[in-house]
């Protein structure tokens, strides 16, 4: 049995589907998306991120049991969503400060956790760069910084969601086959860091712990991994976690990402769900760019909606609810905070 507090539960709750699984869509992008809708338009201009945001918010919300925003450029889409939409904010500034070492994380100034819950948020996410290779100074800034998260999210009952992004401090091309080799051991320390409750996370946001372009079978030239080693990878990251962990999309087209969820679905991994972002929307920005609200309108109703719908297919195959990480339904045990 395990005991969690009301504001916590039932902010779990609103996120997840009927089966208690989150099927999430992820849109706060800031920067990223800014440049990239500057390339498709040929202009740069605040408010054709925050429409892009909108209708991607209102054209996919329908299908998606909640959606991850910033407030930065995401306030029209969180209006625009869909009724009966769970709502997580970033609360973690874009990006990190390139001319300091370790990528260290910092919070966006005029926002807390109570301020996030105050405008109907029912989570708060956090994304943090970590390598658990480096030096002691560096990892020790971001344990304290994300134990004072914990601690504030505690304070106001809120769900506190992690996600940690690895990276090897001399290995610096994330996406490159020496990285692919060091990734499943980097994925693997930063659940049993993270998952301490010392933190207190509520739902990990975890990357799969391979990189596909390297799984033998899918892979185009050299693999890192047999599909047995990328399977063993899925199984213990899945079995190290104490905490319910649902995968992020990393950035991955969509036929990628769909492909490393029917992986996960074939083996034993008790994911409970997604936050999917650019391998749901990223292929509207193009049209967005070149064509205006109405032709991505229309993109996110058909290309769009097929590629959310056929995710949330394979999650009715594959993903257990959220509470299955303590056992069953009746064994979340919901006391009155303190």
């Amino acid at each position: 049995m395990v005991q969690i507090t009301k504001g916590k539960f039932d902010g779990l709750q609103r996120l997840s589907n009927d089966k208690g699984v989150i099927a999430a869509l992820a849109i706060d992008q800031r920067g990223s998306l800014k440049k990239m809708i500057q390339q498709a338009k040929g202009t740069e201009d605040k408010k054709d991120v925050e429409d892009f945001k909108q209708l991607v918010s209102e054209e996919l919300t329908p299908y998606a049991s909640a959606i991850l925003l910033d407030l930065e450029y995401g306030t029209p889409a969180i209006k625009a969503r869909h009724e009966g939409s769970g709502l997580l904010t970033s609360y973690e500034k874009t990006g990190y400060d390139a001319t300091t070492p370790g990528k260290l994380p910092d919070l966006i100034e005029d926002l807390s956790a109570l301020r996030i819950k105050e405008n109907g948020g029912d989570a708060v996410k956090i994304l943090v760069y970590y390598d658990p290779d480096e030096p002691a100074e560096i990892n020790e800034i971001k344990y304290a910084f994300l134990e004072r998260i914990g601690a504030e999210c505690r304070a106001v009952d809120i769900p506190f969601f992690l996600e940690p992004i690895t990276y090897d401090a001399k290995v610096t091309d994330s996406g490159s086959l020496e990285y692919a080799k060091l990734k499943p051991a980097k994925v693997k320390a930063s659940i049993k860091e993270f998952a301490k409750p010392r933190y207190g996370v509520d739902v990990l946001k975890l990357e799969v712990p391979v990189n596909f372009k390297y799984v033998e079978g899918f892979a185009e030239g050299e693999a890192a991994y047999t599909q047995d080693e990328a399977a063993r990878h899925f199984e213990e990251c899945s079995d190290l976690s104490p905490l319910p962990f649902i995968y992020l999309s990393a950035g991955v087209t969509s036929e990628m990402f769909h492909k490393t969820i029917q992986f996960a679905n074939q083996h034993n991994v008790q994911y409970s769900g997604v936050l999917c972002g650019r391998a749901t929307w990223a292929d509207g920005i193009e049209v967005y760019g070149k064509q205006g609200d109405d032709a991505l309108r229309e993109w996110l109703r058909t290309q769009g909606k097929e590629n959310i719908t056929s995710l949330d297919k394979l999650l009715d195959e594959g993903a257990v609810p959220w509470w299955t990480k303590y056992g069953s339904f009746e064994d979340v045990h919901v006391v009155e905070k303190q």
